[in-house]
């Protein structure tokens, strides 16, 4: 029974990798426009519905989160604002406008790579996902591919020091 056990965690883990490395190409899209990397995708019944990414400069837009582009387009395809059996995958722990949307869109699942300590709400300064006094709970997974999510970050942060600091006044 034990070994059952093992094998059903190791495959949703290998299924959880798949997934993230998916969300990890979103953030490079990121990336490429000089925007925070942060990618999100949306799996129902075992497919990828939504993918989207970071574009807050680009668009000029405080809610151009990569999270709240997946929703939109992930309601898009479902032709339903619940997002119920649906499970999103974030490079990096959702803020509180993400996390808030996230629990009203009701996504059964959030899988997350890196935390955010300076404005995490999955578990980092508040955890709006599990909140017992919300009429819906979300189910998370911290962790997946955290090394290479949380380097991606802090590759591109010690860029934009350096960058910062080579540009004239």
């Amino acid at each position: 029974m034990a070994d059952l056990a093992k094998k059903i965690e190791k495959r949703e883990y290998s299924l959880h990798d798949k997934y993230m490395k998916e969300a990890i190409k979103q953030a490079k899209k990121a990336e490429a426009l000089e925007e925070v990397p942060i990618g999100c995708v949306i799996v129902y019944e075992g497919k990828i519905i939504a993918r989207a990414y970071n574009r807050r400069n680009t668009d000029k837009n405080t809610l151009a989160h990569a999270e709240l582009a997946a929703i939109k387009k992930a309601s898009k395809k479902l032709g339903d604002w619940r997002l119920e059996g649906c499970s999103l995958y974030v490079t990096l722990e959702p803020c509180q406008m993400c996390a808030g949307a996230i629990v009203q869109a009701r996504v059964s699942e959030v899988i997350m790579a890196s935390m955010n300590p300076k404005a995490g709400c999955g578990g980092s300064i508040l955890n709006l996902l599990e909140m017992e006094q919300f009429n819906h709970q979300v189910k998370v997974t911290r962790g997946i591919m955290e090394k290479e999510c949380s380097q991606m970050l802090t590759n591109f942060f010690k860029k934009l020091r350096e960058k910062k600091k080579r540009k004239p006044e």
